[in-house]
């Protein structure tokens, strides 16, 4: 796990702040004591109004002290809220349910994006599909001695539900493939370019790579054709930090930065490229690509996040289908 920590100063604290509020969930929150929260956050396309608010010095309009976090993957930022380590996360949809589904006082206050994923398959499978439908792993596996291998993210991850829910929808038997659990978008596409998978499923920028390069794995579906309002990454808030004036200051730069990010692409390619590693022309063509859809208002995900609740829960990533009441809070963002 790479946990990297970045301190961000306010740009003042409360005026004559005389209480003390209870700490928050890793002693992180002292709203009128320290004036800090930790802010757990991946360096991924989804994750990229984390970046422009660093970049942009959009933190330093709130109110408090911002410890920014790496983490290289979801079930990290689990396990580091459970220990008490973190006030706000930036992450999966899924990981963020598993967070609520343990009993942890937090809600998703924020989408991040929305429809990020591509499946993503080797040109040889999509000539079998066109002949043999879901039947093409089978066929793939007779042909060439072994099992197709996508490369995702760790189970339980957004990429790994989103693959196992297409592969449910289509018919195919998880066993007819095995799917490779890889940390980090620059690990799966070093290991699409190294021939080590056949398929993924992934965020940019690994499909726009894909496409540029000699490589034979492509986009085969979108995440709007698999799921209609797929959620992916969101912004999740300790109950502490909701019930301060610290929630609406966070999102209200987090709509700063998604409204930068819709108009100001060739900025953001720079700001991905120090921020992610991508070279600033892929990540602009990615940025005006199909799979860059920023946005901040939780509701744009509603749909597709009872359909990952259910998935979640009949794969016992989570022990009971939370409703859309147990995992958002709107309030944050409608008071805005």
């Amino acid at each position: 796990m790479k946990n990297t920590s970045t301190t961000l100063s306010r740009r003042q604290y409360l005026a004559g702040a005389g209480t003390v509020a209870t700490l928050g969930l890793g002693g992180c929150l002292g709203l009128g004591g320290s004036d800090e929260i930790t802010v757990a956050y991946m360096p991924i396309f989804p994750d990229i109004q984390w970046f422009v608010m660093e970049e942009q010095g959009y933190l330093d309009e709130i109110d408090a002290t911002i410890d920014g976090r790496e983490f290289t993957d979801g079930p990290a930022i689990v396990q580091a809220y459970g220990s008490g380590e973190l006030d706000v996360a930036m992450f999966g949809i899924v990981p963020s349910m598993i967070v609520i589904d343990r009993g942890l006082p937090a809600k998703v206050t924020a989408a991040n994006i929305k429809e990020p994923m591509a499946i993503m398959v080797h040109d040889d499978l999509q000539s079998l599909w066109d002949e043999h439908g879901s039947d093409a792993f089978a066929v793939w596996e007779e042909e060439r001695g072994q099992k197709f291998r996508f490369g995702t993210f760790p189970q339980g991850s957004v990429p790994d539900v989103l693959l196992r829910y297409w592969l449910q929808q289509e018919g195919v038997d998880e066993s007819t493939v095995e799917i490779i659990e890889i940390s980090g978008a620059n690990a799966v596409w070093q290991a699409i370019a190294n021939g080590e998978v056949d398929g993924s499923s992934i965020m940019e920028p690994v499909p726009t790579r894909a496409a540029q390069e000699d490589v034979p794995v492509r986009t085969f579906r979108t995440a709007a054709e698999v799921m209609p309002g797929q959620p992916a990454a969101v912004t999740l808030m300790s109950d502490e930090v909701r019930d301060s004036d610290v929630s609406s200051q966070f999102l209200e730069q987090h709509v700063r930065a998604t409204e930068f990010i819709r108009n100001n692409t060739e900025a953001t390619a720079d700001i991905v490229e120090s921020g992610i590693g991508m070279a600033a022309d892929q990540a602009q063509s990615a940025l005006e690509g199909p799979l860059s859809n920023f946005v901040t208002d939780p509701r744009e995900i509603e749909n597709g996040t009872e359909v990952f609740s259910e998935f979640a829960n009949e794969n016992g990533q989570i022990d009971e289908r939370l409703s859309l009441d147990q995992i958002f809070d709107y309030s944050v963002y409608d008071n805005l």
